[in-house]
């Protein structure tokens, strides 16, 4: 792992490889760089991909106070290190902070994203305010678990399947990424679609997202092909929000092309 000062002096890990034109990945919640790892096996014969620790995971620091505009300071010195200017991906939360990196003037060329979290659907939006509160209140509490199982039932899964996910290998790596929950919940802002921010991105924007989830994805997604300047929008059929990798590299190679 390399490492990435950002501005506030708060060390971001990142992980190098591939060789071509430079490209970040940016993760989505409860994930480290790993999880991009095979997406950016399948990118580096065209690139050299770059993948890294969000803020406060993994390999990386963390500096409080959080804000968003530091985590878009993390991805502008991940460019940097890559060499002044790249081309990004971010999938879910990791989108929508992609995209705000391109509005507030990060040296992005092109930006691609699957399946931000917005969307102007009541029913999905419903309960954002008291999810944020109850997600700050356990957090403060130090209720780690709590807080995982709130993000899962937030995000579909049944009540019924929770007590199991506890004993998953997976779950303590979950609990030790718990406080970027509410990192991840302050780069969506609640769910609202930033029509007016995105409008200021000039670069071109690709938005992808899975045939197989819910229409809301769908409807959103367009929604924010829409809103930028200019943006082009695509859905790749039989894919849910845990996208496969060889199926959504062969739409990234052709836009980054």
């Amino acid at each position: 792992m390399r490492t990435a000062l950002s501005q506030d002096g708060t060390p971001i890990a990142y992980e190098r490889t591939g060789e071509g034109p430079p490209l970040v990945l940016v993760s989505g919640a409860t994930c480290t760089h790993e999880a991009d790892m095979p997406l950016a096996a399948e990118l580096a014969g065209e690139h050299t991909v770059h993948v890294y620790d969000r803020r406060g995971r993994g390999g990386s620091g963390d500096t409080a106070p959080y804000a968003v505009a530091r985590e878009v300071e993390d991805l502008a010195a991940v460019i940097d290190a890559a060499g002044g200017e790249a081309q990004v991906f971010g999938i879910s939360s990791g989108g929508a902070l992609a995209l705000e990196a391109a509005a507030s003037g990060v040296p992005v060329s092109r930006v691609a994203v699957y399946e931000v979290p917005y969307s102007d659907d009541p029913g999905v939006r419903a309960g954002s305010g008291a999810y944020s509160a109850e997600l700050n209140r356990l957090l403060s509490a130090g209720d780690r678990a709590g807080a995982v199982g709130l993000f899962l039932r937030r995000v579909g899964m049944p009540e019924e399947e929770l007590p199991g996910m506890r004993h998953a290998p997976f779950w303590k790596g979950m609990e030790t990424l718990a406080p970027t929950l509410a990192y991840d919940d302050a780069v969506i802002g609640g769910g609202d679609l930033p029509a007016a921010r995105l409008a200021r991105i000039d670069q071109p924007v690709l938005v992808v997202c899975g045939g197989a989830g819910p229409e809301w994805w769908r409807d959103t997604g367009r929604s924010i092909a829409a809103a930028v300047r200019h943006g082009r929008y695509e859905t790749l059929e039989g894919q849910e929000h845990r996208v496969e990798p060889t199926a959504l590299a062969p739409v990234l190679r052709d836009f980054f092309a």
